[in-house]
């Protein structure tokens, strides 16, 4: 949906919110934040709730809340923060309190990591916390750590998360900027997940999914069309029904105007 930029185009916002003022129910899912994917789509008249990180959480735009959220359980984060401590990979910590989410670190080693926290704190006021050690951190619950490096970095981190019962992550590389992301969370969350809780809160009969990176590839898996964009990585085109064109073509909304005449 979004443009090479990560930003969405008038034209996107101006035909989808047509389509959605006229009964179509749209949503997305994203490893992003509320306070970064709220600001992104402001310009949507988005009813359906979102997924967020990698669904983590299910939250409604409209009343600013959050409906449903997977903790990571207080001795799983703390061996999540001890695979990252022995591998010599920092990340965020991301915590939950009533409908607060607050961001901790350590350190800010990669450039990705401290442009990733600056533009954050600029764009949106969100709360980052710098602490000597995450286990040392009680204040709500641990929902997730993101870690961006390179994949021989990360891959170590990834193989020993995979090994603990609980916990499932996303491991690819950035649409946007080429570097390696690992988002490490409990296994009872996943974009897949997210689209079986709103089917079942909402009764949906037909979920049509886009998708351009290998995190959606679980989500496909729970939709009934699966749709690709031009510029996916071919194991997400692969997947695929359909390929459509791309972001930068506004391959999403042309797709659906054409699709759901109203």
């Amino acid at each position: 949906m979004l443009d090479s930029i990560a930003e969405l185009p008038e034209k996107t916002a101006a035909e989808l919110n047509f389509l959605i003022d006229r009964g179509l129910h749209f949503t997305f899912a994203t490893a992003r934040t509320i306070y970064s994917a709220g600001a992104i789509t402001a310009a949507l008249n988005i009813d359906t709730p979102c997924i967020l990180m990698n669904g983590v959480c299910i939250y409604d735009l409209k009343k600013r809340e959050y409906i449903s959220v997977e903790a990571i359980p207080r001795e799983l984060s703390d061996k999540i923060a001890s695979f990252y401590k022995e591998h010599g990979v920092e990340c965020f910590m991301f915590r939950i309190s009533g409908q607060k989410l607050t961001t901790y670190y350590t350190e800010l080693t990669e450039r990705v990591m401290a442009s990733f926290a600056e533009d954050r704190q600029k764009k949106y006021g969100k709360p980052f916390v710098q602490c000597s050690d995450f286990r040392e951190v009680t204040e709500g619950d641990a929902v997730y750590f993101t870690s961006t490096s390179s994949y021989e970095s990360l891959l170590p981190v990834r193989n020993a998360v995979k090994e603990v019962d609980g916990l499932d992550c996303a491991f690819y590389e950035d649409t946007y900027t080429g570097k390696w992301y690992l988002e490490v969370f409990s296994s009872e969350a996943s974009k897949a997940n997210g689209i079986k809780k709103l089917r079942k809160l909402y009764g949906y009969e037909k979920v049509v999914c886009f998708g351009d990176n290998l995190n959606d590839l679980a989500m496909f898996e729970q939709s009934d069309v699966k749709i690709a964009v031009e510029n996916a990585r071919d194991e997400v085109k692969s997947a695929a029904d359909i390929i459509i064109s791309s972001n930068d073509n506004n391959g999403v909304a042309e797709y659906l105007k054409e699709t759901f005449k109203f």
